[in-house]
């Protein structure tokens, strides 16, 4: 079972009561999120190979179709208390907010996986090993205004 940890479930109570700050839908504005992974304890080098192997090359591919103007992936160098901990955070800079949303083609996914039941499979296993996952839409604070 995937649950949201005691920090996501206090930053989305703290961001509800803020004003919305996310682009209207069809602007041009980038739209930024950061993806947080958390991988049951000793499987998160499993989680991340299944995400490179599975994952990133939809990522990738949104990216070629422009959908997406960056991709970056950090990990934490230390540890952290189990109820903060993380194992990856993957940041898309995403065209607009409308692009997010839309789904990629079944017939790309067979293009880049001919073979659907070995992709099904590892994409399942890699669900199954995530403890949490949440996603943070996050905006540019300019701190000189």
């Amino acid at each position: 079972m995937i649950r949201p940890s005691l920090f996501a479930l206090t930053f989305a109570a703290a961001a509800s009561a803020l004003p919305a700050q996310a682009p209207p839908a069809g602007t041009t504005t980038p739209f930024v999120v950061e993806y947080y992974y958390t991988a049951q304890w000793g499987h998160a080098d499993e989680f991340i190979r299944l995400f490179k192997k599975n994952h990133f090359p939809v990522l990738k591919r949104r990216m070629e179709q422009g959908d997406i103007l960056q991709i970056t992936a950090q990990a934490p160098r230390f540890h952290a208390t189990e109820d903060g901990r993380w194992d990856y955070r993957v940041t898309i800079v995403w065209k607009n907010a409308d692009v997010l949303h839309e789904p990629f083609p079944d017939t790309e996914l067979k293009k880049l996986f001919p073979d659907q039941e070995t992709f099904q499979r590892e994409e399942q296993r890699r669900f199954e090993i995530l403890r949490a996952h949440w996603d943070v839409p996050v905006v540019t604070v300019d701190l000189t205004k």
